[in-house]
């Protein structure tokens, strides 16, 4: 088995057609200068080496030019990940390869409530527009995708599920997908965290 960690799945995924959040590896502290430069502030940091970096401190958000440097010490790693800190309504997505219906296709609420709510649909590949949009219709949660003033775009999201079943069409060995964050707004929905297990 081959695990992408986060830079490598993200990169595997923007060549899939995803939208992928603006990004950069440091290996020290100028570069993720350089970096964050770049891609325009604020942004996150993740320590690049940790599987499951939110448990584990891993990352820190919304850092600005002022705390850049705290910031980027605080992780203690030779490898960080730059990224631009963005906002959207947090889905995740997903691929399983079962050994009883093959791949299986997941959709549900991402982000800090995953592991709270457990609130995920799924379909056993291949599956269709309708069935990506039942997905996304059949959660429990669904009005947190409206709530707050920001509206998730579902046609966004349900684009997003077909392409899963397009990347498994083309890519029989991934054994495990999951994107979560998918950050979705009324016109974008954007990889912000990938992890992927292949053959």
């Amino acid at each position: 088995m081959k695990v992408l960690m986060e830079k490598e799945a993200e990169d595997f995924l923007e060549k899939k057609g995803f939208k992928v959040i603006k990004r950069g590896l440091a290996t020290n502290l100028n570069q993720a200068k350089e970096i964050s430069k770049k891609i325009g502030y604020p942004v996150a940091l993740k320590n690049a080496t940790l599987l499951h970096k939110s448990d584990k401190g891993g990352v820190i958000l919304d850092v600005n030019e002022n705390n850049l440097e705290e910031s980027f010490k605080k992780l203690k790693s030779d490898k960080v990940l730059v990224q631009k800190y963005t906002f959207g309504k947090e889905v995740l997505l997903g691929i399983k390869k079962d050994p009883t219906f093959g791949h299986v296709i997941m959709f549900g609420i991402g982000g800090i409530y995953t592991e709270i709510l457990h609130d995920v649909s799924m379909r056993v590949f291949p599956i269709d527009k309708n069935d990506a949009s039942e997905m996304v219709n059949e959660i429990k949660y669904e009005k947190i995708l409206e709530s707050r003033g920001m509206k998730a775009n579902k046609n966004l999201i349900i684009n997003n599920i077909l392409k899963l079943n397009e990347l498994i069409k083309k890519n029989k060995n991934i054994v495990e997908l999951d994107i979560n964050p998918l950050l979705v707004d009324e016109t974008n929905a954007i990889v912000a965290d990938a992890r992927i297990v292949m053959e």
